[in-house]
């Protein structure tokens, strides 16, 4: 497996990825999809942190992404979506991504990375409650389901109501 930033030429790929990732019988097309058509076209997109996963046949497995978001006026990321297609969950391509992901926000100086996502799944790669850290999702109700991992740009006086890029507003 290969974990690389997203090229153009991946987009449809991408799409399908995480069509599949997100089906269920209610929603033939997920919002998830739209979200990332949406968030390709904003501000707030960062290439950098746009990585998809290759199979050993260079297909698109999977994706990640983080958008610009901020705490005020302060700078952070917002992780998601993250798919892996549903025939290669489970075999570790979902942790390549995060971990490489994390890595690369890291190495680009962002001082956190925020996510709403279960904490069984994600306390594995270090994400603990928002609060705990004073910083608040954009909505209250998400309660535990909203979770920063802090990497080394961090500054313990960040804190306050985190802001997604403005298409996880709308869409």
């Amino acid at each position: 497996m290969l974990i690389r930033r997203e090229t153009p030429a991946d987009v449809p790929a991408v799409s399908n990825v995480t069509a599949a990732a997100f089906a269920k019988p209610e929603t033939p097309l997920p919002v998830e999809v739209a979200l990332l058509d949406e968030l390709r076209t904003c501000g707030a997109w960062l290439p950098e942190l746009s990585l998809v996963a290759l199979s050993d046949k260079d297909e698109v497995v999977g994706h990640v992404v983080c958008t610009r978001g901020h705490v005020g006026t302060a700078p952070a990321v917002g992780l998601g979506p993250l798919s892996v297609h549903p025939d290669h969950q489970n075999s570790g391509v979902g942790l390549a991504l995060v971990h490489t992901v994390l890595g690369a926000a890291d190495a680009l100086g962002e001082p956190f990375v925020a996510l709403l996502g279960s904490a069984a799944y994600y306390s594995r790669y270090g994400f603990c409650t928002s609060t705990d850290y004073g910083i608040t999702a954009p909505d209250p109700s998400w309660g535990e389901y909203f979770q920063v991992r802090t990497l080394s740009a961090y500054d313990p006086a960040l804190r306050g109501v985190f802001r997604y890029a403005e298409p996880f507003e709308r869409v």
